[in-house]
């Protein structure tokens, strides 16, 4: 199963990519796939790309469930950690 989890942009790196933020973990991804990102941004994050830019409302709507989730279950899908800083 793969899951895509939104992560809010921090900054931008080298070569089109930007470290992103989700729940205190900070990594960076490859922005090479989506178009007109900006730090501040949320994007949709699957085996280290943005795939998707999403829009701010759907992002906290989806990271609350998650959040309700985890308080439900005690358990938060993981966020891979290769390449965090």
């Amino acid at each position: 199963m793969c899951l895509a989890i939104p992560a809010k942009v921090e900054q931008f790196t080298a070569d089109d990519n930007a470290i992103v933020e989700l729940s205190g973990i900070r990594k960076e991804i490859s922005l090479a796939l989506v178009d007109e990102v900006s730090p501040g941004d949320y994007v949709i994050v699957h085996a280290g790309y943005a795939i998707q830019k999403l829009d701010v409302e759907e992002a906290e709507r989806t990271l609350a469930l998650f959040e309700e989730l985890y308080a439900q279950t005690g358990n938060f899908p993981d966020f891979p950690q290769t390449g965090t800083t």
